[in-house]
């Protein structure tokens, strides 16, 4: 008898994202603990960038209609910093990279291409009105939006704001994170294995993908494989978390409980996922609060947090990136056999025949990590679909995906 249906990733993804709450408190943090948080607001340009004409080079400003055969008298030298005075007529002023062009000047003539004599500076290369010359708010002009509400901040954003004076950011509060890891069998790592044991991997795992992600993780707890455990751990994670994943206890085994416990506690809308690795995927909103069920598998961990659990986290972030692209290269493998379920391989770039193609871990078992830390990224086999080697697909690397 065939089982419930699978839910595309698109379509799973789409009604995640339709049920994600977003994060409306703001935090004031200073411009240098700004890395990696979002914009509350938009940031507004309060006077051009730069504020006035400046040089791009090293060199000497001049007015282009003054230049004839004779050398050009040099009348004032101007650093950067200071105010200069207007330019003296048939003259030249020495100015450095970032000097404020002097009034009446219209060009800057680079160092290079200057005789410099007791007379004055030669010419040795034609000059055109506005050349070196960097306008004011060639960057941005007063009023203009500098950054919108809902960009991520990376070095270069900080730049920016710096530039426009900006010294404290007003930055959403951090997603508040629940890891709930379930199975009798897990061991924190440093303890001794007993029979029938494992290491929390997933554990780790998480906290290592929520902190690139820039979440705060508020609760990480192993429970063991009871209803009633299961239950009070989810509805104690609900109350105290904005988001609540799950790894394990998802499937339809006799210790699955987490899936059980969604249904007959919060809101189950999405169970079983057409993705390879990691079909057994729940979503629930539980007391207002979405809780997404990952699979037990190590590696189907991963791919599923990527996949799913990132586009969710931007969401509720309020994020307003600009959409996860991926690059298109060649297989450097082949898929026979077309699955019901896309599939997410682990796989990393490599240069085979003078270009770059994609070759492919040999086991992509989902209890294999040691796949993804072999591999740079997942390439994607659409379902429904075979590849021969040569074939174009997607690759999406780690960085892209958890940025």
């Amino acid at each position: 008898m065939a089982g419930p249906a699978l839910t595309s990733v698109d379509d799973a993804i789409a009604a995640i994202l339709a049920q994600a709450p977003t994060v409306q408190e703001t935090e004031w943090v200073p411009l240098d603990a700004a890395l990696g948080r979002i914009l509350a607001s938009a940031q507004t340009v309060p006077a051009d960038v730069p504020p006035a004409d400046n040089s791009a080079v090293d060199g000497y400003a001049l007015r282009a209609a003054d230049l004839t055969d004779r050398a050009l008298p040099v009348s004032a030298r101007w650093p950067a910093g200071t105010a200069p005075e207007p330019l003296a007529p048939g003259t030249a002023a020495r100015l450095f990279t970032g000097s404020e062009i002097p009034a009446g000047a219209d060009a800057v003539v680079m160092q290079e291409n200057v005789s410099v004599s007791d007379e004055g500076i030669q010419i040795r290369s034609p000059v055109t009105a506005g050349q070196n010359i960097r306008r004011a708010g060639q960057d941005l002009a007063a009023g203009d939006v500098a950054l919108a509400a809902g960009t991520r901040i990376r070095p270069q954003e900080m730049g920016l704001l710096a530039s426009i004076g900006v010294a404290q950011v007003p930055v959403r509060r951090r997603l508040r994170v629940a890891i709930l890891s379930t199975g009798d069998e897990l061991v924190e790592p440093g303890q001794p294995l007993g029979p029938g044991q494992i290491y929390n991997t997933n554990r780790y795992t998480l906290l290592g993908l929520l902190a690139q992600a820039g979440c705060e993780v508020v609760r990480c707890d192993t429970l063991g494989d009871t209803r009633n455990t299961t239950r009070s751990a989810l509805r104690e994670a609900a109350a105290s978390a904005d988001l609540v994943i799950t790894s394990g206890g998802v499937s339809v085994g006799e210790e699955d409980h987490i899936r059980a416990v969604l249904e007959e506690d919060g809101a189950l809308t999405l169970w079983r996922l057409a993705i390879k690795p990691g079909k057994p995927l729940a979503f629930a909103v539980l007391g207002g609060t979405p809780v997404l069920g990952l699979p037990g598998n190590p590696a189907a961990v991963l791919v599923t947090f990527l996949v799913v659990a990132m586009p969710l986290i931007r969401r509720c972030l309020g994020r307003v990136d600009r959409p996860v692209l991926g690059e298109r290269l060649p297989a450097a493998f082949s898929v026979e056999a077309a699955s019901v379920r896309r599939e997410f391989v682990r796989a990393r770039k490599a240069e085979r025949g003078g270009r770059v193609a994609v070759e492919a871990f040999p086991n992509q078992s989902s209890g294999m990590l040691s796949s993804a830390c072999w591999a740079d990224g997942l390439a994607v086999v659409p379902e429904h679909t075979t590849l021969a080697e040569g074939d174009t697909l997607t690759f999406y690397s780690f960085d892209e995906l958890v940025s």
